[in-house]
């Protein structure tokens, strides 16, 4: 069964960040932004500001526990001539001023591999990351660890995101928080990067598929089932790791971010979970079915609506989380993701 109204929960009180977190984070940005404008040296150079990743896909989840969340923004700045063979130089220029800060010198700020990384006790960390738009046409961020720069497309990433939410019925970002909740929340494809993940759910959703299978993406549960269907078919074609290509068409490729231990280890959660959507999804009774998505999503998933509704009846049928495993150690270059 289907439990549309059960999903809707699920989103709105357990996976998806609070308005509440959201706002302090647009708050926090803007004020980050304003200080760094006001800087007598950086300030000059600072043309505007945008949001980056999942923050500006809308896809980012509450943390785990107590964890912290975190978020990127673009830092748009004026390109520097004399910097042009030392592109490190503006990320060790953005942290300058938030160490020259009076109230930022005094909070944990550190220059990662694309971006400088403010910490806020106990809560989040943003991201900066410089952006450019360069004399001779190109759009890049800033690889420190190589002092070059990184071509990116921020728009056209946005605009493929848009094209594929429309295909599925406005349900392909809620599926990605979904899928982002079964890695973050229950231990599943631990590794596996946000971008990645973005990536391969949403090359999967075509018109092709909407036109022949008319309804398969009409609600967040038929949408799950077809996505994640579709992507498991598609691994199970792949056993070796495929290159995942950039969809903002910037000519990069996602390659990097994992191996093929980490990407064998994804196929099979994938080819797991596509099983255990279809049976909960296939299940005609109640409370069984609602006891196999809680199978999946753990005993948050909410019950129906309705007197008979029993935590008792309800409990899951499997452990609390998958196994964490043992040789797979995500790691962060300093992008979200």
């Amino acid at each position: 069964m289907q439990h549309v109204t059960c999903f809707t929960t699920f989103l709105r009180d357990v996976v998806n960040l609070s308005q509440a977190k959201l706002d302090l984070l647009d708050a926090r940005v803007e004020a980050i932004y304003q200080a760094l404008k006001s800087d007598p040296e950086l300030g000059p150079l600072v043309l505007g500001k945008k949001p980056q990743g999942s923050w500006a896909q809308h896809t980012i989840i509450n943390p785990q526990g107590d964890k912290e969340f975190d978020a990127d923004f673009m830092l748009h700045l004026q390109e520097v001539l004399e910097w042009v063979d030392n592109p490190a130089t503006y990320i060790d220029k953005i942290y300058a001023a938030l160490h020259r800060h009076s109230v930022y010198k005094d909070m944990p700020h550190t220059r990662k591999c694309r971006c400088v990384q403010l910490t806020y006790a106990n809560s989040m960390h943003v991201d900066i990351v410089p952006y450019l738009h360069l004399s001779d046409g190109r759009e890049v961020i800033v690889n420190r660890d190589e002092n070059r720069f990184e071509a990116t497309n921020p728009a056209g990433f946005t605009a493929w995101m848009r094209e594929k939410d429309d295909i599925a019925s406005g349900n392909l970002r809620k599926v990605i928080r979904l899928m982002k909740y079964l890695r973050d929340h229950r231990n599943s494809f631990t590794g596996t990067r946000s971008i990645i993940l973005t990536t391969l759910l949403g090359e999967r959703v075509t018109q092709t598929t909407a036109l022949l299978e008319p309804g398969c993406y009409a609600n967040v549960p038929t949408a799950l089932l077809t996505i994640v269907e579709d992507l498991d078919e598609w691994l199970q074609a792949r056993p070796c790791k495929p290159s995942v290509l950039d969809p903002s068409q910037s000519g990069l490729t996602f390659d990097h971010r994992w191996d093929q231990r980490t990407y064998a280890y994804f196929r099979d959660r994938i080819h797991t979970h596509a099983r255990q959507i279809r049976a909960a999804y296939d299940e005609t009774d109640l409370y069984t079915s609602v006891r196999r998505w809680r199978e999946l999503f753990g005993s948050r998933f909410p019950e129906p609506p309705g007197p008979s509704s029993s935590s008792t009846v309800l409990a899951p049928l499997a452990g609390p989380k998958f196994p964490v495993p043992p040789l797979i150690t995500p790691t962060r270059t300093g992008r979200a993701g």
